[in-house]
């Protein structure tokens, strides 16, 4: 990174950046958190909640599972083996790259595909649940584009949850020290965190949204929002996750995960 800051980013800009900066940091973005990330397992957040221990998904066995943004894909194995009809997908090849290594040092495998999460080429109520552990919305320009497209695929009924950075945290620098308490940034400034390098090209982005943006575009998308986690930093987890600490944990949240459900269609009254 040459420079950094905030400011307003086009949408075509947003996902040349995106594509690009993990395409070229997946190697390096698994060498440093596969281990805590796993191969076959389901971990929501660097506070290390898990969904074998959660359950926010509700039961999987036999559902027809979308692991939007799923990056090296190991929730999308873990949903597998506990017998869920599991599809990942992700902008990034070099992430689905790691996945299917994965898939290979694992035997466990889910159909991998290739898309903008604010398109998905994916067929009209075909799933029973949706998730993602801060893949796609964090990122995107329009992420209420996802939320539509993630109600368009689900089925009535169905559950959409996806975990984010807490919206707080955008008040503070990023950091896991103690400068990283310091309140310092509007929480109502939107624009998103960029970095950039010698040349001015965008590498890297953060998009930022308050706890209200993201429950109305649940909203205006059909859904009808029934919890909001936020982890608590667990006793004797010392390890830093970028500006994840326990310094900071113990302090305020840094994780907010939106559960959500596409109601049941309802017969048109009699007449």
């Amino acid at each position: 990174m040459t420079g950094g800051g905030r400011r307003p980013v086009g949408a075509a800009e947003a996902r040349r950046a995106n594509r690009a900066w993990w395409d070229s940091d997946a190697d390096a973005y698994q060498a440093e958190h596969g281990d805590f990330l796993g191969d076959v397992d389901f971990v929501w957040c660097p506070e290390g909640l898990r969904e074998a221990a959660a359950g926010l998904l509700g039961p999987v066995t036999g559902r027809r599972v979308v692991e939007v943004g799923c990056g090296a894909a190991a929730a999308s194995r873990w949903l597998a083996s506990q017998g869920a009809v599991v599809v990942g997908v992700d902008l990034s090849a070099g992430m689905l790259r790691q996945a299917a290594l994965a898939a290979d040092r694992t035997g466990v495998r889910a159909p991998l595909v290739q898309a903008d999460a604010v398109c998905l080429p994916l067929r009209s109520a075909s799933f029973d649940i949706a998730c993602t552990a801060f893949g796609a919305v964090p990122f995107v320009s329009d992420s209420a584009a996802v939320m539509h497209e993630v109600h368009r695929v689900l089925r009535p009924g169905g559950r959409w949850v996806f975990a984010v950075t807490h919206p707080m945290r955008w008040i503070f620098l990023d950091d896991p020290g103690e400068a990283g308490l310091v309140a310092v940034h509007s929480y109502f400034d939107r624009r998103p965190y960029v970095e950039y390098d010698e040349a001015g090209r965008l590498t890297y982005l953060e998009q930022h949204r308050t706890l209200g943006d993201r429950i109305r575009e649940l909203v205006d998308a059909g859904f009808v929002l029934t919890d909001l986690v936020e982890p608590e930093w667990p006793e004797g987890h010392e390890q830093i996750w970028g500006q994840w600490s326990a310094l900071r944990g113990r302090l305020f949240p840094g994780t907010a995960i939106f559960v959500a459900h596409k109601p049941e269609s309802r017969q048109p009254a009699q007449a």
